[in-house]
């Protein structure tokens, strides 16, 4: 993804802040006692959360105590999360202008977000705002096989009609084949022949946590979460609106107006050195 492309498309999200947060999954409520177990995320922990959206990390942190600073670049975002937690400092900037403050963090989190932030910048400055030994927690989300994977399969043909990014023959991946989230490790890039991105080696090697579910939309349901989605987001309003009524008439049609998603997060924690 290009520095152009990162910067157009995570500022789709702000469009609809209410719909954002009222659309999307919250994370499973096992990554908040993984948190808490292999991080300390607890009564007193200082958190910075980058990227901090509508809340949905957010509010589970603070309720276990966590003292909470997120960092969010969309306005209206930041104002719903403000709202959900009012004794929570929410402030709005990109997190590679956000100026650090004096007292270091026990823990950044980046929950679904890591990777809208530019690369030369998010590890180095991540361990610049952690105290020695405090931890970069990252989450990364996947749409993988599973649920009603025959209306995944048909509504490709969907996408191909209305979205011309859309590679033919588009399938999704089962969660045993997706690969673990390592890119940031210390010395991975290395071995592979490339440069390790800036800061990487301020970290110990990273451990990981996985978490599969599924979740059962109605068709209104599942229109409404595409619609959070950068890629339909991004979309002219005309081809935005074929899409959305392909799909919508695939799942009323042909799977009585409910169809189940697949999910698989990832739990990614590296200890600063």
């Amino acid at each position: 993804m290009t520095d152009t492309d990162r910067e157009r498309l995570r500022d789709t999200f702000n469009q609809d802040a209410e719909l954002y947060d009222r659309a999307r999954p919250g994370y499973p409520p096992r990554m908040f006692d993984d948190l808490a177990e292999l991080a300390g995320a607890g009564p007193g922990c200082r958190v910075l959360e980058i990227g901090c959206g509508t809340g949905k990390a957010t509010v589970p942190l603070a309720e276990r105590g966590c003292r909470v600073v997120g960092v969010e670049l969309g306005a209206e975002m930041a104002a719903v999360a403000r709202r959900k937690l009012p004794d929570t400092t929410v402030d709005v900037a990109a997190f590679e202008d956000w100026p650090l403050p004096p007292e270091p963090f026990d823990l950044v989190l980046a929950a679904t977000s890591f990777h809208w932030i530019d690369p030369a910048v998010r590890i180095a400055k991540s361990a610049d705002a952690l105290r020695p030994g405090g931890t970069l927690a990252t989450v990364s989300t996947h749409h993988v096989a599973g649920g009603t994977e025959d209306f995944f399969a048909e509504a490709q043909a969907c996408y191909l009609r209305f979205d011309p990014t859309t590679p033919p023959g588009l399938r999704l991946t089962s969660a045993a084949d997706i690969p673990y989230d390592s890119q940031e490790a210390p010395n991975r890039n290395v071995e592979q022949g490339n440069a390790a991105l800036p800061g990487a080696d301020r970290f110990e090697p990273p451990v990981f946590r996985r978490y599969e579910r599924e979740l059962t939309y109605r068709t209104a349901d599942y229109l409404d979460l595409l619609c959070t989605f950068s890629g339909t987001l991004a979309l002219d309003p005309p081809a935005r609106a074929g899409l959305l009524d392909c799909i919508g008439t695939l799942i009323d049609t042909r799977y009585d107006g409910r169809v189940t998603k697949r999910y698989l997060t990832e739990l990614r924690l590296a200890v600063r050195r």
